[in-house]
């Protein structure tokens, strides 16, 4: 009886093996995949993108096997696979073949993308298609997919003479992008400078950003890609080392400029404050990773201009000079906070900062922290004139240097803080500092001192808003 059970056994184990070594062949199986498409969006052209997979599914109750998978266009689009650890490589005409997949079982598509010069000036479509070829004939395909962007790419740039870059073709740059001292970097209207992840702007000359209102200058990072399926790498900080001026760099303008997404924004380094080192007007530094601007001993103007949505301090100033004219100081980044929307220090070195017609907000119940040496402040004069402000309402003789403030009421929620704006989408990190019509900030400004135009060069009326952006019903 033993050995009837073991020949049983064994004739069970003979016929499972030879069901297992069977692949239909019928039309009706076919494979199941978890996209139809692998799109990777806009690229630059002879850049790696980052790997994208996909899995392939048999569902149906028989072993499948592929005759083929291949690329239909032969590796020309400069799309690469691998099939389950298969590369499908020149050697093989871009094909894996007898590829199985068992009942119940998966197999794993990686896809990547270098693709070659477009020679066009915007985004060219290009695309493949991975045929995947069953044993019954049947043909099953996923469409592979880009748009890809010729750009300038640089490694460790140094610019040694005056140089100018333009709006033609965006600007790739691995290790950084040096301002030699005797040089001056000139950015032309629509210029776009995309950093990759290790890279800074460091000026030891001059920069110029000249852009204008229909085409700001733009600089970011360089992942076109997305994080998650709704988040794109653009919208989180950290993504570049932003803007280093250094001690030796005076005459730096900053206009109609896009920054964003950086580690810290602007840093400039302690030097003379006789010469203005940085001059900004309608622009902005957003989604700061640091500080927005940082400052020491330096003098600086910054005018239309928004700073929001930074971990440490929106302006962070130790001596020197600040003269800060219709800004918005938005300090609602969201994740967690260290420092506030204004930080004002003169702990050794004297400090001029005068503020007029801005919002200096955020999620703090005090958003303006102010330090000094003394109680004497002799080594500080600060002044707010026409202002926005989420700070405590100021009782002591300092009151003197605060005119014609608004205090938000940190209670009130209905109009102050996030409420001032237009859009505050934190699950997708997307923000509109636009005012709201319910604002307060709506027609307080000074019509004495308030800028022609603002962040967006929209005329103002006669009765101007506070901050950067003009209450607008569109």
């Amino acid at each position: 009886m033993k050995l009837n059970i073991l020949l049983f056994a064994g004739l069970l184990a003979l016929c499972s093996c030879a069901e297992d070594d069977t692949f239909s062949i019928s039309t009706g199986d076919q494979l199941t995949f978890s996209t139809d498409t692998v799109s990777m969006d806009t690229v630059f052209s002879t850049v790696p993108t980052r790997t994208q997979t996909f899995w392939v599914y048999n569902h149906t109750d028989d072993n499948l096997r592929c005759s083929s998978v291949r690329q239909e266009d032969g590796g020309t689009t400069g799309f690469r696979v691998n099939v389950d650890g298969t590369y499908l490589s020149s050697s093989s005409n871009y094909q894996a073949r007898d590829v199985e997949i068992r009942r119940g079982d998966s197999l794993r598509v990686y896809v990547e993308l270098t693709s070659r010069t477009m020679n066009t000036s915007d985004p060219k479509k290009i695309e493949d298609n991975l045929v995947f070829t069953l044993e019954n004939g049947t043909q099953q395909k996923v469409n592979l997919n880009a748009f890809c962007w010729d750009a300038d790419l640089r490694r460790n740039w140094v610019i040694s003479k005056d140089e100018t870059i333009t709006a033609d073709r965006p600007v790739v740059i691995y290790g950084g992008l040096k301002v030699d001292s005797v040089a001056t970097l000139t950015l032309a209207a629509g210029a776009r400078l995309y950093f990759h992840g290790d890279a800074a702007m460091t000026v030891y000359g001059r920069l110029k950003s000249e852009g204008t209102a229909e085409k700001n200058v733009v600089l970011r990072g360089d992942r076109l890609d997305n994080m998650f399926d709704y988040l794109p790498y653009d919208l989180t900080a950290g993504q570049w080392e932003g803007i280093h001026f250094m001690s030796s760099s005076f005459g730096n303008r900053l206009s109609y400029t896009d920054l964003h997404s950086p580690y810290d924004g602007i840093v400039c380094d302690s030097s003379s404050v006789d010469e203005t080192k940085l001059a900004i007007d309608h622009s902005t530094i957003h989604n700061c990773q640091g500080s927005g601007i940082k400052a020491v001993s330096a003098k600086i103007t910054v005018e239309d201009t928004e700073i929001s949505n930074v971990l440490d301090h929106c302006v962070d100033i130790t001596g020197g000079s600040l003269m800060m004219n219709q800004c918005t100081l938005a300090q609602f980044y969201p994740f967690s906070l260290r420092g506030t929307a204004l930080q004002l220090t003169a702990l050794r070195q004297p400090l001029i900062s005068v503020v007029r017609n801005s919002i200096v907000t955020g999620y703090a119940d005090d958003e303006i922290s102010i330090a000094y040496a003394d109680t004497t402040m002799a080594k500080v004069d600060f002044r707010f004139d026409h202002c926005l402000l989420r700070t405590p309402r100021f009782t002591t003789a300092d009151s003197l240097r605060m005119t014609n403030i608004i205090y938000e009421d940190v209670k009130d929620t209905t109009i102050f803080g996030e409420k001032n704006f237009v859009l505050f989408d934190t699950d997708h990190l997307r923000y509109n500092f636009a005012l709201k019509a319910t604002s307060p900030a709506i027609g307080k400004a000074n019509p004495d001192t308030s800028l022609p135009l603002d962040r967006k060069g929209r005329k103002r009326d006669d009765e101007p808003d506070m901050g950067c952006y003009e209450y607008s019903k569109e």
